[in-house]
């Protein structure tokens, strides 16, 4: 279950996914992911989950936007996609609005290669842009789809808030968001590899955006000129307009 914070809430994990999940104390979900979903999810918010996983984020931030708000989950590992749709089904969880989408983000709609990580399908990633040590080789390898995230506005509300983790992917994933960071200005909170660090920060730059410490709080945080590893990205405007 979630910290007390999120109400409890049960999810469905597995070791193949992350082994901290066989911990039942809170530290079993990364803290840093929890404390932006309580400090930036608001009650109504519509929040997209990127690159899901088991669907941590996606659950702690669906309770956080109550029952007129909506998550929607985009997970490529049609597995834990499944898992996902598990836990919404739960009978404590069935009042929140999660949808679950099974495909991967990149800069154009298409096909790719997914690689499931042999080390646990955390790390699993687009086999063409997969770089990381941390896959600790491919057990195999699945086709799926790929969209741009701006086609998300088809289906779905504007997010006031986009979570995006997708090991490796992150260039592609916001070449292909280029009208929701210009027309909805979410805050973004990335996940950024070493090796992309600069062409993450130089497009969310010029896409208006400050780049910020997520882990440090809110009056000790100055803008970055760089990336770290967990960035938050909040619009200029914003920043400007509460410090935040």
């Amino acid at each position: 279950r979630l910290p007390a914070e999120f109400g409890r809430r049960p999810i469905i994990v597995s070791p193949d996914a992350a082994l901290r999940y066989l911990s039942s104390a809170d530290y079993a979900f990364e803290p840093e992911l929890l404390a932006v979903a309580a400090e930036w999810v608001r009650p109504g918010d519509t929040v997209w989950d990127i690159g899901s996983n088991l669907g941590v984020f996606a659950l702690a931030a669906a309770h956080k936007a109550g029952a007129n708000g909506r998550v929607l989950a985009v997970e490529a590992d049609n597995w834990l996609a499944g898992v996902i749709r598990r836990t919404c089904r739960l009978a404590d969880n069935q009042e929140l609005s999660i949808d679950v989408l099974p495909a991967a983000v990149s800069e154009s709609a298409g096909i790719a290669s997914f690689a499931i990580a042999s080390r646990g399908r955390a790390s699993n990633a687009l086999a063409d842009v997969s770089t990381r040590t941390t896959i600790g080789g491919v057990r195999e390898t699945h086709l799926v789809p790929t969209l741009p995230i701006d086609q998300l506005l088809e289906t779905a509300p504007e997010p006031s808030l986009i979570k995006i983790d997708v090991e490796g992917a992150e260039v592609l994933a916001l070449r292909g968001a280029s009208r929701v960071l210009a027309e909805a200005r979410p805050v973004v909170y990335i996940e950024v590899g070493e090796e992309n660090g600069p062409p993450v920060a130089e497009l969310l730059g010029e896409a208006g955006y400050v780049l910020l410490d997520p882990e440090k709080p809110a009056a000790e945080r100055r803008p970055l000129d760089r990336c770290l590893f967990n960035t938050l990205a909040v619009p200029k405007e914003r920043h400007a307009a509460d410090g935040t």
